[in-house]
């Protein structure tokens, strides 16, 4: 039995998409099982240089603003300021928690989790992690040891974290819309021929510049087989070279620099040439997609890589770097491959995986309930 209260909720995490948009998917599926007891006030915390920032009139939730950053990697006079930027936001971070009085704090990563999460445990609200990626991030190998339970995307991020630690794998929580698509609906969406395979050129939000260049080189090089087409999102920042050098050769609906409906675009997917980023993995399995995988090399610890790697030993993906896009013609990777039998393996492999599995967003959010519940019970 649960007390008909309206329970508190504090998000932190943010900076990038890979961060807040599990953090909303978890919110929004904790607001409707909340929803008959008593109902949920949730708040997000985030920085002005952050997604969260971009998008706070769509959010759905308040959103507070702490300014946090870690350190730069190069040689800067920042690095000087940065333990009065931690100490600020410590301070701020306590007054939000003094404000809002929340009865739980769930971290996604992001520096601005870090203060948010610190303070909370000090002050013995309970914390509980989601951590996107096979490698950590700073701020869930620092906050491990306080937390009630660390969410995992990948098992490979186990072997970072303390023995101690509370941990359940369960997989990215995606947003409930994904995997809804219908195909009828993308092909008439993109301006696509029904009878033709659908490769998804897709870079995350920011596009992929090696990956959009070479898949350009690709184009030029050899025509693309006449039962495949290409439905590419580019980023904003390569959408108009993209646009005039692809020509006829893409139709210009199937040519965008993002895309705010996703469940359309992989709807019309069969298979993916995308970086590794945690969601964009977790939206591809989600949607049964194999994929093509050319890693960011520069991301943090590598991480990109380790994604890629735990889905191609899971036989979801095959892996190709960065450095090898100048010896390898992607285009004519992703055809070969889809006619093959390794093509269907892989999708046999992705739906074994989602068979009869529990979505990632509900195992956290009913565990999420569980333990406001109970703190309710105890206060």
């Amino acid at each position: 039995m649960t007390l008909e209260r309206t329970a508190r909720l504090l998000f932190a995490g943010g900076g990038t998409g890979g961060h807040l948009y599990p953090a909303i998917a978890i919110a929004d599926r904790v607001r409707d099982l909340l929803a008959d007891e008593g109902g949920a006030d949730i708040h997000f915390v985030g920085t002005k240089r952050g997604l969260e920032y971009r998008l706070r009139d769509t959010l759905g939730y308040p959103l507070h603003l702490v300014n946090m950053r870690g350190i730069v990697r190069s040689m800067s006079l920042k690095n000087l300021l940065l333990p009065f930027v931690v100490t600020g936001a410590l301070i701020k971070a306590t007054g939000l928690l003094k404000q809002l009085k929340p009865d739980i704090v769930v971290g996604t990563g992001g520096y601005v989790a870090w203060p948010v999460l610190n303070r909370a445990a000090a002050r013995g609200i309970p914390t509980v992690l989601q951590e996107q990626n096979s490698f950590p991030g700073v701020v869930t190998r620092r906050a491990a040891d306080k937390a009630r339970c660390i969410y995992l995307g990948f098992a490979g991020a186990t072997t970072h974290l303390p023995e101690e630690a509370r941990i359940r794998v369960t997989g990215n929580p995606v947003r409930t819309s994904i995997g809804t698509g219908q195909r009828k609906d993308a092909i008439k969406a993109f301006d696509l021929d029904p009878e033709k395979k659908t490769i998804l050129i897709l870079g995350g939000s920011q596009g992929a510049r090696a990956v959009n260049r070479a898949v350009l080189r690709d184009l030029n090089e050899k025509a693309l087989d006449k039962k495949f087409q290409i439905l590419w999102q580019t980023g904003k920042g390569d959408y108009k070279e993209v646009a005039a050098t692809a020509g006829d050769k893409v139709s210009r609906r199937a040519l965008f620099p993002f895309a705010e409906n996703m469940p359309t675009v992989y709807a019309a997917a069969d298979l993916a040439i995308a970086r590794a980023g945690a969601l964009t993995l977790a939206e591809l399995m989600t949607c049964n997609i194999p994929a093509l995988l050319i890693p960011y090399p520069h991301a943090a610890g590598d991480h990109q890589r380790k994604n890629a790697v735990e889905l191609s030993d899971h036989g979801m993906a095959e892996v190709i770097d960065e450095a090898r896009l100048d010896e390898v013609n992607l285009l004519t990777e992703a055809t070969t491959l889809i006619q093959s039998r390794r093509y269907e393996a892989m999708r046999e492999a992705l739906q074994a995986y989602n068979k009869d599995r529990k979505p990632a967003v509900d195992v956290i959010a009913e565990d999420i309930v569980r333990i406001i519940n109970e703190r309710k019970a105890g206060s």
